[in-house]
């Protein structure tokens, strides 16, 4: 058990295992937004090789609270005040990612930056809805981490293993040239959302992906990373989606996510070696939920499942080569003296 050779394995199994049973959990309970509960998931059990401690768990329920508190509190602000309430929403998202970027914890910030921007979007359009939103987010996190500590339980780390160190301290002046970008790659699709809440949410969760990702990429390795990756989520959710197809049932849906968690996770935890970073196969595995859940959401609802998804990857890859374009123009104006 305390090979060290098998970690990488182990870990797969986690996160594949992990993604696979909050995935099927989601539609089966019929969750409001039902790939919250997986993509959570997915940064939980990638980033962490210890479940959550009592107090890590009482950290985020206080998170929780924050983030569905601020974001209610502004919905009024916005509907009276716009252009207040986008430019105070603009200085928290800032100050959630500095507080990542300057030792916090990355899963707290990305939590902060998702709850505060999907409520407060779905707030402007229905108070109800921002409440739903709220109930998807509590649940989804609820869900993410109980299946966590499951997973662990039944493929544990070593005891001998250290835990991952912790992410560099970045520098005052480096923080807040890189959350400001960070924001601005997030705001976009954040006021797009606003127009129609219920239609763009998975678009704002795709861009809190890309802040996240665009706080560790560089600008050389912006198009690789960030457009790669979108596009590769992309196919992995085609290919999932007609795959699923052959039988479609629940058990199935869990199988081929087990199978395609599996596969990425392979490359995420080093198991076949790539010279991808693992940032670009987690915003694979990320992407490809968010795109494949709300095919199957669009089939439900009878809607037409492929010209949508041809809409919704289109707006994935906008957003990203904007992503792309703020690292870009942010490295340009850092190199000029």
């Amino acid at each position: 058990m305390d090979d060290p050779l098998r970690l990488p394995s182990r870990r797969t199994l986690r996160v594949a295992t992990g993604t696979a049973v909050c995935l099927s959990i989601s539609f089966a309970l019929d969750l409001p937004i039902p790939v919250v509960a997986p993509v959570f998931a997915v940064f939980l059990l990638a980033t962490q090789n210890r479940p959550l401690s009592f107090k890590a768990g009482v950290a985020f329920a206080v998170v929780v609270a924050l983030t569905t508190g601020s974001g209610l509190l502004i919905v009024p602000l916005l509907r009276h005040y716009a252009f207040a309430g986008v430019m105070l929403v603009g200085l928290m998202l800032f100050l959630a990612f500095c507080y990542g970027l300057r030792g916090g914890n990355t899963l707290v910030s990305t939590f902060l930056v998702a709850g505060l921007t999907m409520i407060s979007a779905a707030g402007t359009a229905d108070f109800q809805l921002a409440v739903t939103v709220v109930g998807a987010l509590v649940k989804g996190l609820l869900l993410a981490v109980l299946v966590s500590a499951l997973t662990h339980l039944l493929c544990p780390e070593p005891v001998s293993t250290p835990q991952k160190p912790a992410a560099p301290v970045t520098s005052d002046g480096q923080a807040m040239r890189i959350a400001l970008r960070a924001m601005l790659v997030v705001m976009p699709a954040y006021l797009l959302a606003m127009t129609d809440p219920a239609s763009y949410m998975p678009i704002i969760m795709k861009s809190v992906s890309l802040g996240r990702q665009s706080c560790t990429t560089t600008a050389r390795s912006a198009a690789r990373d960030l457009i790669g990756s979108t596009l590769l989520g992309g196919l992995l959710a085609i290919a999932f989606w007609f795959a699923l197809r052959l039988f479609v049932n629940l058990w199935m849906f869990f199988l081929w996510m087990l199978l395609f968690g599996l596969l990425v996770g392979r490359k995420l935890n080093g198991v076949s070696r790539t010279r991808y970073s693992p940032g670009f196969w987690l915003n694979s595995l990320v992407t490809m939920i968010i795109l494949l859940g709300q095919s199957v959401q669009d089939s439900v609802a009878g809607k037409d499942v492929y010209s949508a998804f041809v809409v919704r990857l289109g707006l994935f890859v906008a957003v990203t080569v904007y992503a792309c374009l703020m690292l870009l123009i942010f490295e340009q104006r850092r190199r000029v003296p």
